[in-house]
């Protein structure tokens, strides 16, 4: 199968992907903080750099971009048809370093929440975003994942 854009758009296309900042994270950061939690970002010195963090709880949360970090079931997290071989070893790649940092997280008494870009895509789905969250955080739980389900 033949790409559908040039090489030179593809490139200006991926290079707009953003690492941090992205609107999935703005989105879930501004829910925190209107919710009253007061956190870091970008936490250089824990593993993974979790996009969020609360260290008087011990909270290290991810928003992670389904397709980037292969969201499993999640309609948004579909393999190219073209370049199969590289985009499956990148996105087990990822897949493989997330669960590195999550497991360095656990192991240095932190709970790790994932928060999944569809849950943010529609107002159905991010009106539900707020509550799912502070539940997840007040719950104590370990570890969870939150996507367009809103299953904590």
């Amino acid at each position: 199968m033949v790409d559908v854009v040039s090489p030179a758009d593809r490139s200006r296309m991926m290079a707009g992907i953003r690492g941090k900042n992205s609107r999935p994270e703005l989105l879930v950061r501004r829910l925190l903080f209107a919710s009253g939690y007061r956190f870091r970002l970008h936490r250089r010195d824990l593993p993974g750099t979790p996009d969020i963090v609360m260290p008087g709880r011990k909270v290290a949360i991810f928003v992670n971009g389904c397709f980037w970090h292969v969201h499993q079931g999640c309609r948004y997290a579909k393999m190219p048809a073209t370049r199969t071989d590289f985009w499956s070893a990148k996105l087990k790649a990822n897949v493989e370093r997330d669960r590195r940092a999550v497991e360095m997280l656990r192991k240095l008494g932190w709970r790790v929440l994932w928060v999944w870009e569809c849950s943010t895509l529609d107002a159905a789905t991010a009106a539900g975003l707020r509550v799912a969250v502070s539940s997840w955080i007040d719950s104590g739980d370990p570890t969870g994942e939150i996507g367009a389900s809103l299953r904590g």
